[in-house]
């Protein structure tokens, strides 16, 4: 299979050696094109205002002055690959969680969710720790999914959103399909004081869980589980548009 490997982490993150290891030991053609600097949180960002350049390491890895989704959106055109478009996409192994509300800011999951048009489900994979020392737990758990991907019928468009413990393959319990969770409000952000005494921001700490229930992806990987949630790309929510629409004949456009 022809993998397009990216991640928000950048380049030179250990999650991504490992997972393109992985993937090209089980016999998968994979390229790998990743931002040239941590760009955790870049979301979906395009960059518009400048060229981007592709820098070939040793590794044999591309380095972009971009975001994830830069990197994708080069990737799969082809223009690295000899004009061969890729089958998957895979994004990762991102260090720490992407569960719940975090899948709005990841740069791991942006990149999957960039790769949406290709002929096979996209699949962001993170490990819950931000220091992980069993990155191969989660590489294995990818390669496992692969060997069936091509039985699995999901509606067109979807991302596989992986979530996996930081614990040695052999304690992992399994893996659960779930649904997102839900986090509390992040901390206020963190004034601090330059040299110069002026104030500059911290983005603060994400919220904790509010909805972990069992179901959830919380729940799963606190319970020795990875988690699997497909996600959607269509944000429309169509559970509101009979009110909305009622709302609007009742006279609101007026």
């Amino acid at each position: 299979m022809n993998i397009l490997i990216s991640n928000d982490d950048g380049v030179y993150a250990p999650g991504l050696a490992v997972l393109a290891k992985e993937l090209m030991a089980a016999s998968h053609n994979c390229t790998v094109i990743a931002p040239d600097r941590n760009r955790s949180a870049a979301s979906n960002s395009l960059t518009l205002d400048r060229p981007l350049e592709a820098i070939k390491h040793s590794s044999g890895f591309l380095g972009v002055n971009g975001t994830p989704t830069d990197c994708v959106h080069l990737g799969v055109s082809g223009a690295f690959t000899e004009g061969v478009v890729p089958d998957l996409v895979v994004s990762g192994i991102n260090a720490g969680a992407n569960l719940g509300d975090d899948v709005i800011y990841s740069g791991t999951v942006a990149a999957a969710m960039e790769g949406r048009h290709l002929s096979l489900p996209a699949i962001a994979v993170s490990t819950v720790d931000f220091h992980p020392q069993n990155y191969q737990t989660a590489a294995r758990v990818v390669t496992q999914l692969l060997t069936q991907i091509h039985k699995l019928d999901v509606p067109a468009r979807t991302v596989l959103n992986v979530n996996v413990p930081d614990i040695p393959f052999d304690d992992l319990k399994g893996v659960q399909v779930a649904r997102l969770g839900h986090r509390f409000a992040g901390e206020p952000p963190l004034c601090v004081l330059d040299p110069r005494g002026k104030e500059r921001y911290w983005i603060a700490a994400v919220g904790k869980a509010a909805d972990a229930g069992e179901g959830t992806d919380f729940h799963a990987v606190a319970n020795g589980y990875a988690s699997i949630t497909p996600l959607q790309i269509d944000m429309t929510n169509h559970s509101s548009l009979a009110s909305l629409t009622d709302w609007m004949e009742s006279g609101a456009s007026e």
